[in-house]
């Protein structure tokens, strides 16, 4: 006779069946966990993967990092987690029109930002630099470090005992560039939504804080057909409005591109599983044309808005103050906290240093900078 927990997998597996594409991820297919964990009463082993990176304590400290513009620009921009819940729903539209698998997707997403630093990607490069001898940091390999190693949930086990799929997922993004297999097409998804979620939101943000215009933008592609698209359907806008529905458009139109020319090509296709895609060289994405067009505004949105002045002198003072804060450390390790110092003697303190400082939110690291150097 099944047991609850077989015969709860068994309904997810004839859900899965019933809904997903051959090519999709099926939860029954999993290769399970490092750690073998019995199956939940009513849970699939992607739904507790989001669970569990949901209830985390860093997927929390994201609302306390920034994305691109700090909080003392004001409170309407996004943060690193209002971006990776635009990406989680983005991918999951796109995921449930192509079929593929809604559960994983959301975990792939909610994990995808996990490792980032305080100041974004300029604390990346801060402490980068700070570990350049060492094999330098990256915030996707943190982000694994992060649920394998040092949040700690349960007794049985180290991190948060995530599914092989999600793992290998994260591990995608650490080296895009590797060659071999290709990665699953739930986790492609998930990194061609967050390029549709940030070319939509970063250029919400850059107008709305006044760092660029419309009319300066007003020559990009995307832009050009966002205000031909919105000025034959609206007239007298005001700015505000005119700008959100431009931002509408913009994320409309390429979420509408990636679904239908993602979908002529899995159609093309005809992937029979997910080894099948593997093998092949697809990549999910959108057609020839928007993608021109989005390297178009990815160019400038870097050359104007993530270059711009104020950010610049931003960039700068958080990465000097890292720097500072990581030769600190590693002078005087006993500075951190007691409960890290097991983990400083397993890994390091050059590595344990990083490790902290990347853990912080962008107010604590503020805090703990003043308190570090009371003078500066």
């Amino acid at each position: 006779m099944a047991t609850k927990s077989s015969r709860s997998m068994m309904d997810v597996d004839e859900r899965e069946r019933r809904l997903l594409a051959p090519y999709a991820m099926f939860s029954a297919d999993s290769a399970g966990r490092v750690y073998p964990e019995a199956d939940h009463p009513y849970r699939g082993p992607f739904q507790r993967d989001r669970d569990r990176i949901l209830h985390s304590s860093a997927y929390r400290r994201l609302s306390g990092k920034m994305q691109v513009f700090t909080g003392e620009m004001g409170d309407y921009h996004r943060t690193r987690l209002t971006h990776t819940q635009e990406v989680a729903t983005i991918a999951r539209t796109v995921g449930r029109a192509l079929m593929l698998n809604e559960d994983l997707i959301e975990a792939l997403a909610l994990m995808h930002d996990l490792g980032h630093p305080p100041y974004g990607h300029a604390g990346e490069d801060a402490l980068n630099e700070c570990l350049a001898d060492d094999g330098g940091f990256s915030h996707n390999q943190f982000g694994l470090t992060i649920v394998q190693e040092i949040e700690v949930r349960y007794n049985e086990y180290p991190g948060l005992n995530l599914t092989r799929e999600v793992l290998a997922g994260q591990t995608s993004r650490v080296d895009k560039q590797a060659r071999g297999r290709r990665p699953l097409l739930e986790v492609q998804l998930v990194d061609a939504a967050d390029s549709t979620t940030y070319d939509a939101h970063d250029t919400d943000d850059a107008i709305k804080l006044g760092l660029v215009t419309l009319d300066q933008m007003s020559h990009l592609g995307l832009i050009r057909d966002g205000l031909q698209y919105v000025k034959k359907r609206y007239a007298g806008l005001s700015a505000e409005l005119l700008r959100k529905a431009i931002v509408h458009r913009l994320l409309n139109h390429q979420v509408t591109n990636l679904i239908d020319y993602t979908a002529r090509q899995l159609k093309e296709r005809a992937f029979k599983d997910t080894d099948e895609v593997a093998n092949s060289d697809f990549l999910i994405g959108p057609d020839p044309e928007l993608a021109e067009q989005k390297k178009e505004l990815e160019s400038f949105l870097y050359e104007n808005v993530y270059r711009h002045p104020q950010l610049i002198a931003v960039r700068e003072s958080a990465q000097f103050r890292l720097k500072q804060m990581f030769r600190a450390y590693c002078e005087n390790p006993e500075l951190m906290p007691k409960k890290y110092h097991p983990r400083c003697e397993k890994v390091g303190v050059r590595q344990m240093s990083v490790e902290y400082i990347a853990g912080m939110t962008d107010h604590f690291c503020e805090e703990t900078y003043h308190a570090l150097f009371p003078k500066a």
